[in-house]
């Protein structure tokens, strides 16, 4: 693309000068926190630092053409932008180097990430959502290389809803679609396949995306040639470029150092992106790294002299700071002065958050030294604590750690001993345990009373005319149902349109809704979860599907990385309630029956992960999920779409509770545990053990994330005094983290009379088949013969032995 030379309005040469003046003042500023960030980290105060330094005019351009209701989905270099906005001052950068753990404080994470990673608050107090469109927006950064990327493409898609759908309430979120989504990334990262993937998905989709590609010719130690073919991503971009034949991207290259090429580049990329919805990528080249990759490492390990050289002048920084005296805009003095002001200005930046970082580590110490001093006067290990007082006040900067690791060793030394003074040690330790660790541990999940958990469990309702018909049509109505009712609800993935899915539980409801509702997808997992969480921040109700659970480790990362992190990473601020829809358990194969769920629960910590038995209870979690904003992972029973279930009448309002477990046999010898497609075999062992005496209380688990909140397990196992956990997952998989769940978490231990025990899949994948199926995963004979074997154990008697 051709950059041209307008600008969108004329103005005085004063106001010219005042503005170019401005924004040399940012980059000088925010260079200035980088370098003496870098140096907080070696001496010791900071644990890492990572910056912007080198790629300030670029970040300035493109703060100029951001509008609220703009999204920024970026990475660890962006600050000189944030500060550009007005979203990050020196004091605020300083905070997060030092991990302050006040959200005001520090507002991108409350000391929960690195410095580096920027966010916005989209949420009010109440969790409710504040006007994004009034507002300039920034998603949550995460460290992983091309990991923003993914999110960009959803929300730039929302854009494209938000415009395209006239009847959707768009209130707060958006104003006819005219927000631009905008991307920052590596030119080394763009070697990710998740870049790639989203660039391909964003050309496809023809969504108002801006992707900025800061280029400085590295990826930490390693040049260009080894990441890029030709060295030049904007080559290998070429193919992308529309023309009057078919949609695609502008591509605009332009040079890091050049202020007046850069902000034309971003102004006629924004009005493009902004008004006609086509994507752009901006690379910007000739971008140096004047401190290296981060304060871990050192450039002058790895790049030339003559590298280092070039980079020195042609420091974006210093280019423009050369380009300012030359066109007479200031002179030398005006900017040495200048300068001399904002180094002043950061280093009390820099003195008053390390200040306020410390004063209540200082007032916590202080009082712990009172009640240390207290406890030794009449302790038989007077000497010990004494010691421990002594070391805690030779620490000048006590961090939290200090106190807890001296309080906690101090009350060792009271063992045995009964007085005032230890009571108000142990209180204070308790205290200062309880009021801190939510600081590091708070907003994994929702914490407002709307939360998924606290949706009431409301029953599906039959008649005498109820009919059976198969599990698939009861999800089909039940989209249908909620289709109708939400009109935030988007459905999309591969196959989910014009087939109505692989399983038909979407049956026809494209051709009601519209392809922008229920929609086709390229087969490209990633970025499928990626439409999900960037449209989820911008308050839509997306339901991504992944076509077999299988296939969900393909979008893996994103998940993890992204999705189940959100919301704690933000301390709360930000949410995407994605739902997304899979099926899995038994059926033929290696890659078609899968349960893979020990990985799942323990990766995707703050995603709820449900597995119903049936058709029914699915619907219901879509329905429970809908009245919550969290996100989760519904694993549908791939072979159970044709099994007859009765219709409900109450499609779209019968709620599966999150969290409860459910008894379906009741029975006094031993407490029987599984999930999913699993359960009915183990209903059917446990007529089989019937027949023999045995009688069985099954319990199908429902929820693995959460898990049996009530801990109804327990209750049965008071019972029985006997546990098996019956899982086709692998060995050491999903059943060990539910037998951690019962026996330890909630105690069942203490009402156990034989070894509690699990059953799974064998160690390998299944063998394809129905012999395979019964090879490899646990069968109706396998679950008799391991209870009766816990049962001959405990009356050989009654139970002789049977094999």
């Amino acid at each position: 693309m051709k950059i041209t030379s307008k600008t969108s309005n004329e103005i005085s040469f004063d106001d010219f000068r005042a503005q170019i003046l401005k924004d040399y003042t940012i980059a000088f500023l925010s260079r200035t926190v980088s370098l003496l960030g870098r140096k907080e980290v070696l001496t010791g105060k900071a644990k890492f630092g990572i910056f912007g330094d080198g790629k300030e005019l670029p970040q300035l351009a493109m703060a100029r053409s951001f509008k609220n209701g703009d999204f920024r989905s970026g990475y660890y270099r962006d600050q000189t932008f944030m500060m550009a906005l007005g979203l990050l001052t020196p004091k605020q950068l300083f905070h997060s180097l030092y991990a302050t753990t006040d959200i005001e404080k520090e507002p991108m994470s409350a000391g929960r990430q690195m410095g580096g990673h920027f966010v916005t608050h989209s949420l009010n107090e109440d969790g409710s959502w504040k006007d994004l469109t009034a507002q300039k927006n920034s998603s949550g950064d995460i460290s992983c290389t091309a990991g923003q990327m993914p999110r960009l493409l959803g929300l730039a898609q929302a854009s494209k809803v938000y415009r395209l759908l006239d009847s959707l309430n768009s209130n707060g979120f958006s104003k006819k679609g005219n927000e631009i989504a905008w991307g920052t990334i590596g030119n080394a990262s763009t070697s990710e396949g998740m870049f790639l993937e989203t660039i391909n998905a964003g050309g496809v989709l023809q969504v108002p995306m801006v992707i900025s590609i800061w280029d400085d010719e590295y990826g930490i130690s390693v040049p260009a040639k080894y990441h890029t073919t030709g060295e030049d991503i904007s080559k290998i971009l070429s193919g992308f470029q529309r023309d009057k034949s078919s949609n695609g991207y502008e591509l605009i290259k332009v040079n890091g150092w050049d202020y007046t090429a850069l902000m034309h580049a971003y102004e006629d990329a924004s009005d493009l992106a902004r008004e006609e919805h086509v994507p752009v990528v901006i690379h910007v080249v000739e971008l140096t790294q004047p401190q290296g990759h981060s304060s871990s490492g050192s450039h002058e390990r790895y790049k030339s002299d003559e590298r280092l050289n070039w980079e020195r002048d042609n420091d974006c920084n210093k280019r423009f700071r050369e380009w300012i005296i030359e066109s007479n805009i200031a002179s030398e003095e005006e900017l040495l002065e200048l300068e001399k002001n904002i180094k002043r200005e950061v280093r009390i930046a820099k003195k008053e958050a390390w200040s306020e970082y410390l004063s209540t580590h200082k007032d916590h110490k202080k009082t712990l030294i009172q009640l240390l001093d207290s406890a030794a006067v009449n302790s038989g290990n007077r000497v010990h604590l004494t010691r421990i007082k002594n070391d805690l006040i030779a620490i000048d900067e006590p961090i939290k750690k200090d106190l807890a690791t001296s309080s906690r060793k101090a009350l060792r030394y009271l063992l045995g001993e009964d007085s005032q003074e230890k009571l108000a040690l142990q209180k204070w330790v308790s205290n200062f345990l309880d009021d801190t660790q939510p600081m590091y541990s708070s907003s994994l999940y929702s914490e407002f009373p709307n939360k998924a958990t606290n949706v009431a469990r409301i029953k599906p309702n039959y008649t005498k005319g109820s009919q059976k018909v198969d599990g698939r049509v009861i999800l089909r109505d039940n989209f249908d149902k909620l289709l109708n009712k939400y009109p935030e609800i988007l459905i999309f993935g591969e196959d989910s349109g014009t087939i109505g899915d692989v399983n038909q539980g979407l049956e026809g409801l494209q051709k009601k809704y519209g392809k922008i509702r229920v929609s086709d997808t390229g087969i490209r997992e990633t970025t499928i979860i990626g439409q999900g969480i960037g449209m989820a921040l911008r308050g839509l109700r997306p339901i991504a599907e992944i076509q077999y659970l299988d296939y969900i480790f393909y979008a893996l990362a994103t998940l993890t990385d992204d999705l189940a992190t959100l919301r704690y990473r933000t301390f709360g601020k930000q949410k995407a309630p994605l739902i997304i829809r899979t099926r899995g358990h038994r059926l033929e194969g290696i890659w078609h029956s899968g349960s893979p769920m020990g990985g799942l629960i323990h990766v995707l910590r703050g995603i709820y992960i449900l597995s119903p038995r049936n058709m029914t209870q699915a619907a219901g979690f879509y329905n429970t999920l809908l009245k919550s904003d969290e996100p989760a992972l519904i694993i549908e029973s791939l072979n159970g779409y044709r099994l007859k279930e009765f219709m409900p009448d109450n499609l779209g309002e019968f709620c599966t509770p999150i969290g409860v477990v459910d008894t379906l046999k009741q029975g006094t010898d031993i407490t029987l545990v599984s999930y999913g497609s699993t359960l009915r075999i183990v209903q059917k062992a446990a007529k089989e053990l019937s027949d023999v005496g045995i009688e069985a209380e099954v319990i199908d688990a429902q929820t693995l994330l959460p898990f049996d909140i009530n801990q109804d397990v327990l209750k049965s196992v008071r019972k029985t005094n006997r546990l098996l956990v019956i899982d086709e997952d692998v060995p050491g998989g999903c059943s060990a983290y539910i037998m951690q769940e019962i026996v330890e978490k909630q105690g069942a231990y203490k009402y156990l009379d034989s070894a509690p025990q699990t059953l799974s899949a064998k160690a390998h994948r299944p063998a394809y088949s129905s012999d395979g199926d019964y090879f490899s995963k646990p069968n109706a004979e396998d679950i008799f013969e391991r209870v009766y074997a816990i049962m001959n154990e405990a009356d050989p008697t009654n139970y002789p032995q049977l094999r």
